[in-house]
């Protein structure tokens, strides 16, 4: 979820007086302006950002973003049918700590093809939720539900967008027609309380089969989350989109 905050810094960082008569909100002071014009374009965007960081904390309510320490994300399931992981999984209530460390390590920028890629380096996230598991993983039965705890490290991500433009009375919008991330963890710690109806043996048993297969039971599941987070991130980067029109959201 950190590539929302990420998305909507970038396609709001260049908000201010309309030119169509209508009256949009300005650029707040605290925001870096970037111009499609300017020779270093992703450099500039990059550095908008990270003076951002600070804030980013707290939330920006101005831009509606918010507060990353923790991230809040109210759902995800996964409902994988078939293969060595084989289940049905709905997390609630999920809290990411850590999100704000993040560093950008590449951002590029393609205005003739409407397109984006950022790529993003995480030392390390914490993350809680609750729970619902029902299936078999590497042909473990695995049942349960309660509290999850995670703790990944030394994550990777890669996040590319590609719009369309779209014609809306005298203006033209940005529509997001594919959003693609990928990922990738350095190492993972991961416990499931209250397993097999609140088993001990059979809990911490199963808790370390995940912890000793984490590596390959992420690879299974990895295109079911990484197209859950896409959804949510594209969705939401529409509504910055639709909102503002392509000469308020990038200015030349």
């Amino acid at each position: 979820m950190l590539c929302k905050v990420i998305f909507c810094i970038v396609l709001q960082q260049c908000l201010y007086q309309g030119a169509f008569g209508a009256t949009v909100p300005k650029l707040p002071s605290y925001f870096k302006i970037c111009h499609q014009s300017d020779a270093n374009l992703a450099k500039c965007i990059k550095k908008s950002v990270e003076e951002l960081r600070p804030l980013l904390v707290k939330g920006i309510p101005d831009l509606d973003i918010p507060s990353v320490e923790p991230l809040i994300i109210p759902e995800v399931i996964i409902d994988q049918g078939s293969g060595p992981v084989s289940l049905r999984s709905v997390y609630k209530d999920i809290k990411v700590y850590g999100p704000s460390k993040f560093t950008i390590k590449d951002i590029k920028v393609d205005l003739e093809k409407d397109k984006m890629r950022i790529k993003l380096w995480i030392p390390s996230l914490k993350v809680s939720c609750k729970y619902s598991i029902d299936g078999k993983i590497l042909m473990m039965p695995i049942a349960g539900s309660g509290l999850s705890t995670a703790n990944y490290s030394n994550i990777e991500a890669t996040v590319i967008l590609r719009a369309e433009q779209i014609k809306k009375g005298d203006n033209i919008y940005y529509n997001v027609k594919d959003f693609y991330v990928n990922f990738d963890i350095g190492d993972a710690k991961i416990h499931l309380d209250d397993l097999f109806n609140g088993d001990k043996d059979l809990g911490e048993a199963m808790n370390l089969f995940l912890n000793d297969n984490w590596r390959q039971i992420a690879n299974e599941i990895k295109p079911v989350l990484e197209d859950n987070i896409a959804m949510i991130f594209k969705k939401f980067a529409n509504k910055i989109f639709h909102k503002y029109p392509k000469n308020i959201l990038i200015p030349k």
